[in-house]
């Protein structure tokens, strides 16, 4: 068993991006971050980065979609700490854009791999050592496209993320009695390289979706970070079970 004394977070998909963003800021809080990834050389390169700022950073490199996976990594992590103290379950994505009709059965379970079966691998890995660890918090990632049902191609990945709405209340509920709280947070538009593609490609619509926002903007990792930073410090002692957006008001629709 590890030391206790400092708090200890892992991020799933923490190689890039809003994750990274996260990672960043928990270790600046004082969190020793452990990396998921599946990208090794990337996650041996963020580390270094964090590392450089006096960061104590680990890289684990597991597949989130693939339980057995995750439940080894965590166990192995819990275990070398002797406790968890927050779990960001940040990996997702759209994964593959596809219509009903044309998706298949094994596009149809990857979608929902990625954006919801691994909240549930990686929080029922975590809950035994989330118990033994100081005021823990689960932090889940949603989306608009849990109301709007997202655009043609993404249907799947919106039936994901609305699981991933429910499982976020049902978790705050399981959770209550140890005193672990569970919340979500639901980013806009964000700029971050995965809209990269598009940005390159198809400048005038990437630039066209600031319309779509009320601040009329995109957001920053940054902007993700500070929110989750906040939900798992002790400022947000009394909030649990709810979902915050951070999207520059996009959810309005303008």
């Amino acid at each position: 068993m590890g030391k206790l004394e400092s708090k200890v977070a892992i991020i799933t998909g923490a190689t890039g991006g809003i994750g990274f963003a996260v990672a960043k800021r928990l270790g600046k809080d004082g969190y020793t971050v452990i990396l998921n990834g599946i990208e090794d050389e990337d996650g041996a390169k963020r580390v270094s980065e964090l590392t450089a700022e006096g960061i104590t950073a680990e890289y684990y490199s597991f597949d989130v979609t693939k339980d057995e996976e995750v439940t080894e990594n965590i166990t192995k992590i819990g275990e070398k700490y002797g406790k968890i103290d927050v779990l960001v379950n940040n990996a997702g994505g759209i994964g593959i854009r596809a219509r009903f009709e044309e998706m298949t059965t094994a596009e149809y379970k990857f979608v929902m791999g990625l954006n919801l079966d691994s909240v549930f691998f990686a929080s029922r890995a975590a809950i035994p050592f989330l118990k033994k660890g100081e005021k823990a918090s689960i932090i889940n990632y949603t989306s608009n496209a849990a109301w709007n049902g997202a655009g043609p191609g993404a249907g799947i990945y919106a039936t994901a993320k609305g699981g991933v709405q429910s499982i976020t209340r049902a978790l705050a509920k399981d959770l209550a009695e140890y005193g672990i709280r569970v919340n979500a947070v639901s980013p806009g538009t964000i700029d971050t390289p995965f809209h990269a593609q598009i940005k390159a490609t198809k400048p005038e619509l990437f630039a066209s979706w600031k319309n779509t926002i009320l601040l009329g903007r995109l957001g920053e990792a940054e902007e993700v970070a500070s929110v989750v930073s906040f939900l798992v410090s002790d400022s947000a002692s009394f909030i649990t079970a709810e979902t915050i957006q951070i999207g520059g008001g996009q959810a309005l629709g303008i």
